[in-house]
């Protein structure tokens, strides 16, 4: 398998190199782009990679300009620092989106994933990107980077209790209770959550299905919910607009 890494860090190109190698001994690195200008000369010019694993930051711009001035077939594996472009990158020829630093589980179990939809098939250079894209269309967000102090740590979505804003900050309550400050808005939690799971009961809360515990009839016609692990003196209200709707995702 020959895979092309666009990254513009030295050091951080070399380490997902070693990662290769020792994930497949099959596999050999054909080259290293450093800006999105080189990546687009090598994509001109064939042989072409099998896959390639880009950094979405370069020196000199975004990855997806890339995908505005030439046509790419081949499947990426995304590799960035933060976690705010997974939507455009699903929408291009996206395998997986891997968070730097790139853990060595989650790039085997990336590989995995590109072997089972596009590489084990009979002609491996007839490259069919709709069981990939149908794929991504109904993915969600399955985990959060969080950051306490020095330390960095993975929440999985089913782990968490809600979202709330508090004095303009947004935070992600785990299902212990545990606040953590994280950079979305709660727009933004709307678009990579699971609707089926998330659900936004006013203009400050998106709550997880699995935390609610009860539920009581509130003032003007509006809904109080009691969620596991959260102090009773915290109040969750289901705005009168949204208590309809309420209701029939949590009878879906």
């Amino acid at each position: 398998m020959n895979i092309l890494i666009v990254e513009d860090e030295r050091p951080a190109a070399e380490r997902i190199t070693r990662m290769l190698r020792k994930a497949d001994k099959s596999i050999v690195v054909t080259g290293v782009a450093e800006s999105v200008e080189e990546a687009i000369n090598i994509l001109q010019t064939p042989p072409l990679p099998d896959l390639i694993l880009m950094d979405i930051q370069l020196d000199d711009g975004l990855c997806f300009e890339i995908f505005e001035t030439i046509e790419v077939d081949t499947p990426v594996i995304f590799t960035t620092a933060y976690d705010e472009y997974t939507l455009k990158a699903f929408k291009v020829n996206s395998v997986d989106y891997l968070l730097k630093p790139v853990d060595e589980a989650f790039l085997e179990s990336a590989l995995s994933k590109f072997r089972r939809l596009y590489y084990n098939n009979k002609d491996p250079y007839k490259k069919d990107f709709r069981q990939l894209i149908n794929e991504f269309r109904n993915q969600y967000k399955s985990r959060f980077l969080i950051r306490t102090g020095e330390k960095y740590r993975s929440v999985q979505t089913g782990a968490i209790s809600h979202f709330h804003i508090n004095e303009r900050s947004v935070f992600l309550c785990d299902s212990q209770g545990v606040d953590y400050g994280i950079d979305y808005s709660l727009d933004q939690l709307q678009n990579i959550l699971d609707p089926r799971k998330f659900f936004r009961i006013n203009r400050e809360c998106i709550v997880n299905i699995d935390s609610i515990v009860l539920m009581y009839s509130y003032s003007s016609s509006r809904l109080q919910l009691t969620l596991k692990n959260i102090e009773k003196n915290e109040l969750f209200i289901v705005s009168r607009d949204k208590v309809a709707e309420f209701k029939k995702w949590i009878d879906m």
